[in-house]
Parts: structure tokens; C-alpha cells; sequence
């Protein structure tokens, strides 16, 4: 049964079917075969799965993404991170790896975070004589390494289907972040040096002083966002409608680069998109009731231990497992569709859900760049008008860069787990 619901899916995403319709179409079909319920429980299941309290924070971060696009905020984040690394040959090129991982502070969105830092620095880049490929693949990888640096959507969705805590999460995504963050610019600096791309400008605290001052509003939003959360006075849902009355606020008070047109077109924005991932959530609630009434999990968690009961082999399976599974599945789909089958296994071989959520996240960041799906790689390639292809030729090494830091991540809890142990939760 689970292979034919797997055929359904495949089949219809290979013909161009939205990947939401494409799984409730797999579950009606799968319930049509065993005739194991009625096709009530499809519209049950679709509005209960999208109606949870958490899932809100979606859409709010969504928006506050699209109003710091347009707000002024994100060239600002630029030119602070511009402040903070342009001196360094091949600076531009790791301006863009921390300006998109500032950027993610407010986002949680790797699409998000791809458009609003590609359109201010792929064609500053281009001015600068880098190679427009390179600009577009570096933009690209380094959206998808912010999906760890919190607040993250794929991260909400995880701690909402495995029941943890969405702080404990965010902030175990920290130090992974850094260190791909990190391994990133270590890979710009070899691509400047091999380019013999410039030097942006000497470093100058003054210069740094200066964009830490016009950016002070911009890097509000994020110390609104954490004292909310680590100070246990709101959720993640109320954080993120603070991020987006802050991001109104500034966009049109203080910054004054957001007109009432300009908001409307936000929100027309953000309403596509987030309709988009609310209705793969809804439909992956349905097939996830669905496999579970089925037992599909008890079932792959017997047929994994009764291959190995090694450790080191089922979370290196497990990796490899969602590598594939985001080459063609959105990252909402994937975590809904497949966190609660190996979350059971996971659990019995003693791997901490907060740890595995964070190799979860990671992974569904590589997959972000591996066609055919690669939903942050073409939209990078659109905002650059290259073909994607020509993209993912020049990007790969930064993808390559992405899984080693993954595998690092998988076999040294500590990365994740070492800082929440700092705090007194």
C-alpha cells in the first residue's frame, strides 16, 4: 500500500500536479483500494490539519518576509553585513552568505530570504565583475543553510508534528547555522582567490558603527522576535504578528519606503504563498492520518531494526532517506509526510526529537538545491534570469558543503542539543 500511495504521488507530480492535490489525490486512492474508511474523513482531516494554533505563525512570517523585502530593510542588512566582511577578498560574496543569514532572523522562509537578498546584491555582485552564475548559486545555497537559523517555518512544522518545543528547536538551529554559515564564506574566499575577485573596502569601525546605526530598526525585529520567546512572554504564533506590526511600523514610519500600494501587493503576495504551503500541510494531515491508521510507522520502524540495529547506519539510512525524499517534495510536505514514520524509530534508538529535528531541517536545506523540486534554487535562477541548470553547474560545491555539514550535525549532537543545555527552560 505505501508503494502504490508513493506511485500516486510521483506520478502526478512528474505531470505538473500541485504537490497538494497531488496527496490527497494518493490518499483517496489509497482509501478507495483498502476500503479501510469512509472518504469523510478526507475534508475531516484536511481542516483540522491546518487549523492548529502554531501552524499561524506561517503565514505571519511569510508576510513579515514580504514587507522587509520592500520595506528597505534587507538593502540595510546588506550594507551592515557589507560593514562587517568587505574587506575580505571576495567580501561581496560573503556579504551575501550573512546578509541572507540576517535576513532569515525575521523571514523563516528559505524562498523568502533567496528574493529579497538576491535582488539587492546578484546585480551588485555582477557590477563587481563576479560571474552572474556564481552571484545566483551563492544567494541560492545560502537561503537554504538559513533554514536552520530560527525563526524557521520547516522548524514550526516539525515541532507541531512531533510535539516539542518550538524555542528549544529555534534555538538548537543557532550553532549548526554558524557553522554552515562559516564553511560557506570559507568556500567564497576559495572562489575569490581562484577569480581574483576584489576587495569590497578596508574595514573601518566607523563604517561599521555607521550601518549598525541605519540598521538599528532592521536588526529590532529580531531582538523583538527572541526576547519574546526566550522570555517566555509569547509563542511563536504572538512573535511573529510582533514581527509583522514591526515590520509595518518601520517600513512606513521610520524608513518610509512602504506605501499603502506597495502593502497591498504584499498581501496579495503572501497570501499565494502561504495558501500554497497551508495546503500541503492540510493534505499531508490527511494522508498522515491515513499511514498511521495503517501503522505504517510500526511497520518501518520492524523492517529497519530487523536490517541493522546499528546506530551510526540507521541515521546515516535516515539521512539519505530525506536527502531523496527533497529532491520532490516541498520541505512542509516532507516533514508532514514523513516525521511521523521514523519519528518511533527514531525515538527507540535513542536520538533526542530536538536533535532530529535539526538533521531533518538540514536536510530538507539540501534538497532545496537538488532538481527536480528545488524550490529556493529556481527561484534564485528566476531573480537572476539564468537557467536553472546553469546554476546548480556552478552551485554544487556549496550544496556539497551543505551535506558535509549535515553529516556533521548528525554525528555530533552536541551542535544542536550543547546550547540548549545552556538554557534554563
Amino acid at each position: 500500500m505505501e508503494w502504490l500511495i508513493l506511485g500516486v504521488i510521483v506520478l502526478l507530480t512528474v505531470i505538473n500536479v500541485p504537490i497538494g492535490f497531488a496527496l490527497s489525490i494518493a490518499t483517496i486512492v489509497a482509501i478507495l483500494w483498502t476500503g479501510s474508511a469512509s472518504l469523510s474523513v478526507v475534508p475531516l482531516n484536511l481542516f483540522s490539519g491546518a487549523s492548529s494554533f502554531p501552524l499561524l505563525a506561517i503565514p505571519l512570517f511569510i508576510l513579515a518576509g514580504g514587507l522587509m523585502e520592500t520595506s528597505g530593510i534587507s538593502q540595510r542588512l546588506v550594507n551592515l553585513a557589507n560593514s562587517l566582511v568587505g574587506f575580505i577578498r571576495g567580501g561581496l560574496a560573503m556579504v551575501a552568505v550573512v546578509a541572507t543569514m540576517i535576513q532569515s532572523e525575521i523571514s523563516g522562509s528559505s524562498v523568502a530570504d533567496a528574493a529579497a537578498i538576491g535582488k539587492v546584491v546578484i546585480p551588485a555582485m555582477e557590477k563587481r565583475g563576479y560571474p552572474r552564475t556564481l552571484s545566483a548559486a551563492i544567494v541560492s545555497n545560502a537561503a537554504s543553510a538559513a533554514i536552520l537559523i530560527p525563526p524557521s517555518i520547516p522548524m514550526i512544522i516539525y515541532a507541531w508534528m512531533a510535539e516539542v518545543s518550538i524555542a528549544k528547536l529555534f534555538f538548537a538551529g543557532f550553532l549548526p547555522g554558524f557553522v554552515t554559515c562559516v564553511a560557506m564564506m570559507g568556500l567564497c574566499y576559495y572562489y575569490a582567490r581562484k577569480y581574483n575577485l576584489p576587495k569590497e573596502q578596508k574595514f573601518s569601525i566607523r563604517e561599521v558603527g555607521r550601518s549598525t546605526f541605519h540598521a538599528f530598526w532592521a536588526l529590532f525585529i529580531p531582538i523583538v522576535i527572541w526576547v519574546g520567546i526566550l522570555g517566555g512572554i509569547a509563542t511563536a504564533t504572538e512573535v511573529a504578528a510582533l514581527a509583522v506590526a514591526a515590520a509595518l511600523i518601520i517600513g512606513i514610519f521610520i524608513y518610509r519606503e512602504l506605501s499603502g500600494g506597495q502593502t497591498l501587493k504584499i498581501l496579495r503576495e503572501s497570501s499565494s504563498q502561504t495558501a500554497t504551503v497551508m495546503l500541503i500541510v492540510a493534505s499531508s494531515a490527511v494522508l498522515g492520518w491515513f499511514l498511521t491508521s495503517e501503522q505504517v510507522p510500526q511497520k518501518f520502524a520492524r523492517m529497519i531494526l530487523e536490517t541493522t540495529s546499528d546506530k551510526f547506519l540507521i541515521l546515516l539510512f535516515l539521512n539519505l532517506f530525506f536527502f531523496v525524499t527533497g529532491m520532490f517534495l516541498h520541505s512542509a510536505a516532507a516533514i508532514i509526510l514523513i516525521v511521523p514514520i521514523v519519528l518511533p524509530l527514531v525515538r527507540q534508538i535513542g536520538v533526542d526529537p530536538i536533535h532530529f529535528g535539526i538533521i531533518v531541517t538540514i536536510n530538507l536545506g539540501v534538497g532545496q538545491q537538488t532538481p527536480p523540486v528545488a524550490t529556493v534554487l529556481f527561484t534564485t535562477a528566476a531573480i537572476a534570469r539564468l537557467p536553472f541548470w546553469a546554476v546548480f553547474r556552478v552551485g554544487w560545491p556549496f550544496t556539497v558543503v551543505l551535506a558535509l555539514v549535515t553529516l556533521l550535525v548528525t554525528y555530533v549532537p552536541w551542535i544542536s542539543l550543547g546550547p540548549v543545555s545552556w538554557i534554563n527552560w
